[in-house]
């Protein structure tokens, strides 16, 4: 087999969107690899591999498992060509950290118990608008809140709410169940003949995916109407 003469290119050398530091501030931190991530902490690599090289190098020698790559010591990185202890400390440190951010104690998950409570949560987001919109709070089984989001944005007297993207939302969240609600910018908390016809069809789609719709509000500035209390579920 003819050997593999390509030459090595640093970093520097390539297309400025694909360089780590360079992407993570062009297109957000999400989109890096872990190889990517962890060249980011190495900043360098050695004369034959560059530093993305090098993470997958050092990535592969644990199968590509980030809780594996924790437990690895300063003493263990130094092992590879190219990582001095400076780099491992870099290393080690910043797993490190994100061990601690995880075993950190996190806020207890609001939990929805009534119309109202979902009201309050959802009211920040719907009262004082000009325009109406369209939003979901989507559930864990327990009725513990995973998210709430945001469906459409709509004029002053209406809004569209596509149900194939409110539950496409619930399905890659791992929903549960879901609870809608949109506002009235006219301040009248009573439901439309659309928001009513809407609400059966979100029902419908819920019952179809074992994704139940718990409830439906109308947001004023001051009060709600709810579909679930006022039995039109």
């Amino acid at each position: 087999m003819e050997k593999d003469t390509q030459p090595y290119l640093a970093i520097n050398y390539w297309a400025e969107e694909d360089r780590p530091r360079e992407k993570l501030l062009l297109k957000g931190k999400t989109v890096l690899t872990d190889a990517e991530l962890v060249a980011i902490l190495l900043g360098t690599g050695t004369t034959t591999l560059s530093a993305v090289d090098l993470a997958k190098q050092i990535l592969a020698s644990v199968n590509y498992d980030l809780h594996a790559l924790g437990k690895l010591s300063v003493k263990d990185l130094t092992k590879f060509k190219g990582i001095g202890q400076a780099k491992a400390i870099t290393i080690v440190s910043a797993l490190e950290l994100g061990r601690r951010r995880k075993e950190a104690d996190t806020p207890k998950r609001l939990k929805i118990k009534s119309s109202t409570d979902a009201y309050e949560l959802i009211r920040p987001d719907l009262t004082d608008l000009p325009h109406e919109e369209f939003w979901a709070i989507l559930l864990r089984k327990n009725n513990e809140v995973i998210s709430k989001e945001r469906v459409s944005i709509g004029g002053v007297s209406a809004t569209v709410a596509d149900p194939k993207m409110i539950f496409k939302k619930a399905v890659d969240a791992l929903a549960a169940g879901i609870i809608v609600a949109h506002n009235h910018p006219s301040n009248t908390n009573r439901p439309s003949h659309y928001d009513t016809q809407l609400t059966q069809k979100l029902k419908r789609a819920g019952e179809a995916l074992d994704i139940p719709l718990l409830d439906h509000l109308i947001i004023t500035d001051h009060e709600y109407y709810s579909f679930a209390d006022e039995s039109n579920l």
